[in-house]
């Protein structure tokens, strides 16, 4: 699930929440925030946290001043957990397969996700097997970016070009043209901002 994007004072009490809990450990309270970001009212400051519930990047408990919960969080000041996403054969939305936690300077809005392409398919992006590339889903993709697009149960790393009513996906020198019209299973997740590279896996044996 692609997370909606957050309003300018969405992101910075996020932030907030993010940078307050590592250093001590525990969330602050509503009064906290409110006092921290000038925001006069509690109730605008509740109204932020429930948006931020709503769109996937706290959960709350009721009646607790301190009861959120930041999804996916793993710890360090200055960094944001970036959901890892999957496609699934069938299902048209991505699905949630854990956490990367990222310094927040590679993440330009807080909606950013991580997921992996089609081994071996973009070798022109620079994109090698078990990559991982961030892609921004709201970001509009020009003619000839390097877009991230489902394709059926794969996620393919593609240059994009639109004829008409036809997607035309091009790999630089890996490959033709692959074109897409209304009727195909495929939906165009976001330009790719950058390529996360993992350490390779141990061999067995």
């Amino acid at each position: 699930m692609i997370r909606a994007a957050l309003s300018p004072i969405e992101q910075q009490v996020y932030h907030f929440l993010l940078d307050y809990l590592a250093e001590h450990t525990f969330q602050p309270s509503v009064r906290d925030i409110g006092e921290a970001l000038r925001i006069p009212s509690t109730k605008s400051v509740v109204d932020l946290l429930a948006a931020l519930e709503r769109k996937g990047y706290v959960t709350r408990e009721p009646g607790r001043s301190r009861g959120v919960t930041l999804v996916g969080y793993a710890g360090g000041l200055g960094t944001a957990p970036v959901p890892v996403l999957r496609p699934v054969a069938g299902a048209a939305e991505l699905l949630p397969d854990g956490y990367l936690t990222l310094d927040r300077t590679m993440m330009p809005t807080a909606e950013v996700f991580l997921v992996r392409v089609f081994p071996g398919d973009a070798p022109a992006f620079g994109i090698r097997e078990n990559d991982l590339v961030m892609v921004h889903p709201s970001q509009r993709a020009r003619e000839g970016d390097a877009v991230a697009v489902r394709v059926g149960g794969a996620v393919l790393a593609r240059a994009m070009e639109r004829r008409g009513a036809t997607l035309v996906l091009d790999n630089p020198g890996a490959g033709a043209e692959l074109e897409l019209g209304p009727g195909d299973d495929y939906s165009v997740l976001g330009v790719i901002i950058s390529v996360i590279r993992l350490p390779a896996p141990p061999a067995l044996g």
